[in-house]
């Protein structure tokens, strides 16, 4: 048996998506393909469709609303798991977050897991009118009235930036005690944090390579372990992808949307570190730099998976065993510029080709 064919732990496949605008066309074009792209991946049997949170961003996503569209899948499909990776928690009121989120819970008959982060782009938190200094506090605070909200008939919060008294959210989670909550992790003093709390970590690799990444969990499973845990924590990967049906032409067909993503990621962290300017701004231009001058080979080498499904899946394994992953988040069409059959393409093999030799 070769090596990408090697049986372990079960490997859990998902598909990171942020509804690209489709050129040259209509809002409507871009939901409805986005949306068929999700049919296709629950018929072929994918594990999970993952959904971002962007705002202000009509050249890259119309995907303002996760949960309104999560709704949407739970009603158009049958056994796929429903992921928002993340709902920006400092941005959200907590109470309507916990009743929208219960409600698409209960939709999907307990299929929603429930991603939550912070997210790094300044922008947003400007035009939402929420201080970016207050999103760490804030965080905090939503996710710990999430877990009252779900889990107790009626509750009481005194907190900096919330208060509740007495008040209940209608509906309960169809999954008890709630959905399954992950974290995304970023920063390096995240990582403890998250593994303090026992719960599941996203990982990404858009500012840098897998190797990258080692110390960070590391850092999140020895806090993980420490606190107490069973276990030794779930890691759940978010990288650029793509499959086609040989190396040459997977890699020619995802070049200039992967590379162009880089480069709009440059951008987004060079305004980001304008609009934040003290110690966190040198970091933000190091990364903008990086992916400056980030040539296509280097990112096959250290941060993207792109090949036939025999490559994809032997390159894979090893980045599975170098970071202890217990799932991925493949972004099939990093960038948004892969026409739709290609993507649909990639999501038959990912299904039929690749996921067998994790299972």
């Amino acid at each position: 048996m070769g090596r990408c064919q090697k049986k372990g732990a079960f490997m859990e496949f998902g598909m990171f998506h942020e509804f690209p605008p489709v050129p040259e066309k209509r809002e409507a074009e871009a939901f409805a393909e986005a949306l068929a792209q999700v049919e296709a991946a629950d018929r072929w049997g994918l594990d999970a469709m993952w959904l971002a949170e962007l705002h202000g961003a009509p050249d890259r996503s119309v995907l303002s609303a996760p949960l309104l569209i999560a709704s949407a899948i739970a009603v158009k499909t049958k056994r796929i798991k429903i992921g928002i990776a993340v709902q920006v928690l400092p941005l959200c009121h907590p109470l309507r977050l916990a009743e929208e989120a219960a409600t698409v819970d209960q939709l999907s008959h307990g299929r929603l897991i429930f991603g939550v982060g912070r997210s790094g782009v300044l922008r947003t938190y400007e035009d939402y009118g929420v201080p970016y200094d207050e999103s760490r506090e804030r965080f905090a605070e939503t996710l710990d009235i999430l877990a009252r909200a779900w889990t107790q008939p009626s509750f009481s919060y005194e907190g900096k930036y919330y208060r509740f008294k007495d008040v209940t959210a209608v509906p309960k989670p169809y999954q008890q005690p709630y959905p399954p909550i992950r974290i995304a992790g970023t920063s390096a003093d995240t990582f403890p944090r998250i593994g303090k709390r026992g719960l599941p970590v996203f990982v990404a690799v858009r500012h840098g390579s897998f190797s990258d990444l080692v110390p960070s969990i590391r850092a999140y499973r020895e806090a993980y372990r420490e606190a107490g845990h069973q276990g030794r924590g779930q890691v759940y990967l978010r990288v650029p992808a793509f499959v086609a049906d040989g190396d040459s032409r997977a890699k020619g067909e995802a070049r200039d949307s992967i590379m162009g993503f880089f480069r709009y990621q440059a951008a987004l962290a060079k305004d980001s570190a304008a609009r934040a300017g003290g110690p966190t701004a040198a970091d933000r231009i190091r990364r903008a730099e990086r992916l400056e001058k980030l040539t296509y080979e280097e990112a096959l080498r250290n941060q993207i998976l792109v090949g036939s499904p025999a490559s994809f899946a032997a390159r894979l394994r090893e980045v599975e065993e170098e970071l202890g992953l217990d799932g991925v988040l493949l972004e099939l069409n990093c960038g948004g510029h892969i026409p739709h059959a290609g993507v649909v393409n990639a999501i038959r093999l990912v299904c039929h080709e690749i996921m067998p030799r994790f299972r």
